[in-house]
């Protein structure tokens, strides 16, 4: 509300300033720029990536954690900056011994800060422009490369909008609870009923949908992200600390082999 009436008054101002003409061009200018910030969903043309098989070679990251082992396979051709940032991350062993520094009641949790108070080094390595894409989602054992901020020019402070950046910390996803009700509401407002459908039967967490670049979909270790995104905390500021340390113990980059997989499974 507050946001809205700053947009009125300024829309007044520019009126008596620069006349209605100016103040159509104005007005188009804003809602371009507010709106380069989002994508266009085409739901005929969506593709559920994430609900296909895997095929051998995919690119894959391996996560060693103290409560046990998660595999994501990573998605280079629909978020090629974040995936080569933390490729290149894990690559350098940025991640060995890295906090889980966030969970969130069984929902979600977030880690790899090499901080326990959840900060990055330095920022060299958080300022990768946001990529969206219609074919990823926030579905159960999604991996999300956090956002780190937004630059602004003064038209998108006043009426939204801006280049939005995700760096090294990265958020695995759980689960909301999809009660009747939501479900409903769910399948009524969604533009695509594949998708509705998909969130009701695998489960994730629908209001983080094209807020936040998917990097990588968890195929094994699903009970490890789930055991992460419900650990006992403690509530000091914007996040949910682990009451007991839980550590990254080092993310390693692969590709995926169901006979190499199967041999491991069976030792």
């Amino acid at each position: 509300m507050i946001r809205g009436n700053r947009a009125v008054r300024l829309i007044l101002i520019f009126t008596l300033i620069m006349g209605v003409s100016s103040l159509v061009v104005m007005l188009a200018g804003m809602m371009k720029e507010r709106n380069s910030s989002y994508i266009t969903i085409v739901p005929e043309e969506m593709e559920l990536v994430q609900l296909e098989a895997l095929e051998e070679g995919a690119p894959i990251a391996i996560v060693d954690t103290t409560l046990g082992e998660f595999r994501f396979v990573l998605y280079p051709e629909y978020s090629p900056n974040a995936v080569k940032n933390f490729t290149e991350l894990a690559g350098q062993g940025y991640y060995d011994n890295t906090y889980v520094f966030h969970s969130e009641s069984g929902v979600y949790s977030a880690a790899g800060a090499p901080n326990k108070d959840g900060s990055a080094k330095d920022n060299s390595h958080e300022l990768v422009e946001r990529e969206l894409h219609q074919n990823l989602w926030p579905f159960r054992g999604a991996v999300l490369s956090m956002n780190t901020t937004v630059k602004q020019n003064f038209k998108e402070k006043i009426i939204g909008g801006g280049t939005y950046y995700n760096g090294s910390r990265f958020m695995l996803v759980n689960t909301v609870a999809f009660d009747d009700t939501f479900k409903e509401e769910l399948m009524s407002y969604s533009e695509s009923k594949e998708l509705a459908e998909a969130f009701i039967e695998k489960g994730g967490v629908p209001n983080f949908s094209q807020q936040m670049t998917v990097i990588g979909q968890t195929y094994s270790g699903m009970d490890v992200v789930e055991k992460l995104a419900s650990l006992e905390t403690n509530n000091v500021g914007n996040y949910k600390f682990p009451a007991v340390d839980v550590m990254i113990n080092s993310v390693k980059i692969s590709t995926y082999s169901p006979g190499e997989e199967a041999a491991e499974e069976e030792k």
